[in-house]
């Protein structure tokens, strides 16, 4: 089966996300809990060991740039998770709202070797997490860290976990009622209409104009020439590299 973009899109505009029961499943259900985990974009919990993980730059870090092998990373069992819910449907539903410019990555390496990393889908001002995964001690907390200073760096006001796990408590993470959530989602979507091209774009009438996605250029990875292209969001596709120590700053400093 596939998953139409469209769908897709309009699903997380209201609150709904595709899981499978197995990486083998042919099939993908529609999940909308009643439950919902974030991360508040200024409660990201930077403990003393982690920001010294980061300043060090024990991983290399980058954006958009292997986001089929963080997909496919996320997708592997693990002894610590023998199975997964992302089949093939949904693996190629991702990789194909990358390369429309709405699914982004970000990938932890050591050496040549991609060790960790996340990704998932950005609408408007908000980030809904698919996935992470981590190979080498901190590679997942490193890469969320990440995340969430370019979030905060690019205005985003919600990054949704959907499911609450005790390792995403420990960063920061709440849990609130569906209702809540939606309220936050209406106001991180607000101004936004799902239109043609790389993002959400205003259309100044509030209401969602037709979608008719042509195939595009994946989003400039870190350290590609982004001159001449208007990626959404810039928090997440700016170019060159980013030192540990900023993140750092962007994570500690108030508003």
């Amino acid at each position: 089966m596939m998953i139409d973009p469209v769908l897709l899109l309009k699903a997380y505009a209201i609150g709904v996300f595709p899981m499978s029961d197995d990486r083998d499943a042919p099939d993908v259900y529609w999940v909308e809990p009643k439950k919902r985990a974030i991360l508040p974009l200024d409660g990201f919990r930077l403990s003393r060991s982690l920001a010294k993980v980061i300043r060090q730059e024990r991983f290399r870090v980058t954006a958009n740039h292997d986001f089929a092998g963080i997909v496919a990373l996320c997708a592997q069992a693990a002894p610590d998770r023998p199975s997964t819910w992302i089949n093939g449907p949904i693996e190629r539903a991702y990789r194909h709202l990358h390369a429309i410019g709405f699914a982004h990555s970000i990938e932890c390496w050591e050496g040549d070797d991609l060790v960790g990393g996340l990704y998932g889908v950005a609408i408007g001002r908000a980030f809904f997490g698919e996935s992470m995964v981590s190979r080498r001690t901190d590679a997942s907390k490193v890469a969320l860290a990440w995340l969430v200073a370019r979030l905060r760096a690019g205005g985003f006001t919600l990054l949704d976990c959907q499911f609450m796990t005790d390792h995403l408590r420990s960063l920061g993470a709440v849990e609130i009622d569906q209702a809540d959530y939606l309220g936050l989602l209406d106001g991180a979507l607000d101004g936004v209409a799902l239109g043609t091209g790389r993002g959400w774009l205003a259309d100044g009438s509030g209401a969602a104009a037709s979608v008719a996605f042509e195939p595009l250029a994946a989003l400039p990875a870190d350290g590609e020439d982004a001159s001449g292209t208007s990626p959404l969001p810039p928090s997440l596709t700016v170019p060159g590299p980013v030192s540990g120590q900023l993140i750092v700053q962007l994570l500690t400093q108030t508003s």
